[in-house]
């Protein structure tokens, strides 16, 4: 038996010579819901209707596998004609019946979306339609009409998302029925009523006047600072010129974090992606690379990495989760040997960092110390070596013995579970505010620091180790 495809459109004109010659050949005519205006294009038919499954289903998944379940049921005895509110194109259910039935005839009726965007009178003339109850699908687009908003649920779920996208004080235009008006994105949710004809219909305003951006439009406006016309200091710029930009701000990025300031946080993320956005655009115009390549391989990456998760791998704690995560990296990168691992560290890491990483890549094979206590005697050793090396006077040695005190201090903590950076900050921190506080104190007392003996410096650091104490 054959199943056809109606769409009524959105009034009761909606309905092609096509559509209604295939309705009276007919054997069951079954529609979506009575309880719409383009329904009575189907008067003076035999129509069988679905409304009841709307009261059975919990979520809009269940709903549309569940109507196209009744169509493809009954076509198995009789030919059948499957009529929906607004197009094919917009129904679920239509599409799901389509994957299992691809000799299914269609004849389209006015788009829901088409409809609200005609009210709206869009200036754009392209733009993304998407369903309510499929709004999570909807990125970053110049316009963008969203319909099926038929309750304050689902229109609060829309507010969330457009406002993201567009900004909550974007003017959109509200769509019911015929009538149309226009509100900020943050009155969505606030409207009197909604219904199977409610939809929203929104474009972006000029570009220095929008109240949201995203990645692509940081990009432009990098673009827009590289251009002839743009700024002198842009357009000079080099990948190798900026590159120290994104150590300091990756730090200014790491000091609000452990701050805990959110706001720093916000800008410091910001200043992070102008960066990297930054080397995109200027390899792009080199003919290298752009960001959607850079964004793409990021992606295929954790793809591929997170094989516990997309793959076959299991894991069942975060430690065998970042097993199978470094297992994957040395096959992408393919690292067979240990060394490989190894010598892969980024020789232009902070000092500790690259000595930490070093040292637990080369453990990987075995090659360590059993704890930080046996760390610890190794590190005595060095610190004897370089005792003798100052005593010797050699630079060079001194400059190689102290090289070895510190990688191994840096052993000693990875064993204990320290992260050297922190540590070494931390004990940084301790002297700075002891030290102003030394100084503070002796000042107090009317001394000069440049002029005191030893054994008055070890008195007022004492005062001052005892003073921070209290606090």
């Amino acid at each position: 038996m054959k199943i056809t495809l109606i769409g009524l459109g959105t009034d009761e004109y909606g309905l092609t010579k096509g559509a209604e010659k295939a309705l009276g050949l007919s054997g069951k005519i079954i529609a979506r819901t009575a309880k719409t205006r383009s329904f009575l294009s189907l008067d003076g038919y035999e129509v069988i209707t679905l409304d009841g499954i709307f009261e059975t289903c919990r979520n809009f998944d269940t709903l549309n596998k569940k109507l196209a379940k009744a169509v493809t049921d009954a076509a198995k005895t009789d030919d059948v004609c499957y009529c929906v509110d607004g197009a094919v194109c917009e129904d679920e259910a239509c599409r799901i019946i389509l994957s299992k039935h691809k000799d299914c005839r269609i004849f389209e009726g006015e788009p829901k979306s088409a409809h609200a965007a005609n009210l709206a009178k869009l200036k754009c003339a392209q733009y993304t339609s998407v369903s309510a109850y499929n709004i999570e699908n909807l990125k970053s687009c110049q316009a963008a009409v969203v319909y099926d908003i038929d309750g304050y649920f689902v229109a609060t779920k829309i507010k969330q998302k457009l406002s993201d996208l567009f900004g909550e004080e974007a003017v959109c235009t509200f769509v019911r029925g015929n009538e149309a008006s226009k509100i900020k994105v943050y009155e969505i949710d606030r409207q009197k009523e909604y219904d199977y004809s409610c939809a929203v219909a929104v474009e972006e305003c000029e570009f220095l006047k929008k109240e949201r951006y995203d990645y692509a439009d940081l990009e432009q406006m990098i673009k827009l600072l590289r251009a002839p016309n743009g700024c002198p200091w842009d357009r000079a710029q080099t990948n190798e010129s900026i590159k120290t930009n994104m150590i300091e701000e990756a730090y200014e990025l790491v000091d609000a974090i452990e701050r805990g300031d959110d706001y720093d946080m916000e800008e410091e993320t910001g200043d992070v992606l102008l960066q990297a956005a930054f080397h995109a655009v200027m390899k792009e115009e080199q003919g290298a690379f752009n960001g959607t390549d850079a964004i793409t391989r990021l992606i295929k990456k954790l793809i591929f990495r997170h094989s516990h998760i997309f793959g076959k791998d299991k894991a069942d704690d975060d430690s065998e989760a970042l097993g199978v995560w470094e297992r994957n990296k040395r096959e992408e990168k393919s690292q067979k040997t240990f060394s490989d691992t190894v010598v892969a560290v980024p020789k232009n890491m902070p000092a500790c960092m690259r000595a930490q990483k070093v040292g637990k890549r080369s453990a990987k094979c075995g090659m360590d110390f059993l704890s930080p206590l046996s760390a610890s005697e190794k590190l005595s050793e060095e610190v004897e070596e370089l005792i003798k090396a100052c005593v010797s006077g050699d630079k060079n040695s001194v400059f190689e013995e102290a090289g070895d005190v510190l990688f191994s201090a840096v052993n000693v903590c990875r064993l204990a579970g320290v992260d050297c950076e922190e540590a070494l900050n931390a004990a940084v921190d301790k002297f700075t505010k002891r030290f102003a506080a030394f100084e503070k104190l002796a000042l107090a007392d009317g001394e000069k620091l440049e002029d005191m003996d030893l054994s008055r410096q070890d008195y007022y650091w004492a005062l001052a180790k005892n003073e921070l104490k209290k606090h």
